[in-house]
């Protein structure tokens, strides 16, 4: 079966060309111009993966993306002209799996795209058939089948890139994991030194499940090597 896709691109000409692109790579491709039409596909259709634009016209695609995670962990792999870090680590810190800047390739977006359905897909079957269904540290836990989190039985909402990266120290937990290795084993793709992507990661995960998140007893800082669980 064909995997879906929802571009919400506002720009006909890159709409058409990365719709034309994609649709050759074998994908079924559904298009929107503007943050309320995406929406209101969103609401109908089943989708594999969201490539969403910033800049859109009615509703912005900050808010789109937010509304998205509101409900569902589908990737979503943000095409944006806005470069700047402070760009970048608010749509990661809203729950975006991945930042393509503008001017991008077709190979990259191809590459990016193909890495994120083969991550959601192989990790929704790893875990729909795993017989560990859950895993516990202290007074957390992750649900492995329902891709949830507590803390002593109080719901926590994760992202998907922040469940899998939790999931990655509690299954390691005397590990301690150098941001590209964060990187590889979470993206599952060629670290190119971008520490900023793993940075906003960690702290909005640790905002979400530490009591205090300047001083965390979960997701431990190593100076000068990475991150491990806690003591």
């Amino acid at each position: 079966m064909q995997k879906r896709i929802l571009l919400i691109e506002d720009d006909l000409e890159i709409s058409r060309l990365v719709k034309g692109h994609l649709e050759q790579e074998n994908y079924t491709v559904l298009t929107a111009f503007d943050g309320e039409t995406a929406l209101d596909i969103l609401r109908k259709e089943q989708l594999d993966l969201i490539l969403l634009d910033l800049m859109l016209p009615k509703v912005s695609g900050i808010e789109v993306l937010k509304l998205i995670r509101d409900t569902s962990l589908i990737p979503v792999l943000i095409i944006s002209a806005k470069t700047s870090d402070i760009d970048k680590a608010l749509g990661l810190g809203f729950g975006a799996d991945d930042y393509i800047s503008k001017p991008f390739s077709m190979i990259e977006l191809t590459a990016r795209v193909h890495a994120a359905i083969r991550r959601a897909t192989q990790y929704l079957t790893k875990e729909t058939t795993s017989t560990t269904n859950s895993l516990h540290y202290q007074n957390l836990s992750l649900d492995l089948n329902t891709f949830s989190a507590q803390i002593d039985g109080k719901s926590v909402q994760l992202t998907s890139k922040e469940f899998h990266m939790l999931k990655l120290f509690m299954t390691n937990q005397s590990r301690v994991f150098t941001k590209e290795q964060i990187y590889h084993f979470i993206w599952e793709d060629d670290f190119y030194g971008n520490e900023n992507v793993i940075n906003v990661h960690i702290r909005r995960l640790r905002e979400k499940i530490e009591e205090d998140p300047s001083k965390p007893k979960f997701i431990q800082t190593i100076w000068g090597i990475g991150y491990k669980l806690g003591e």
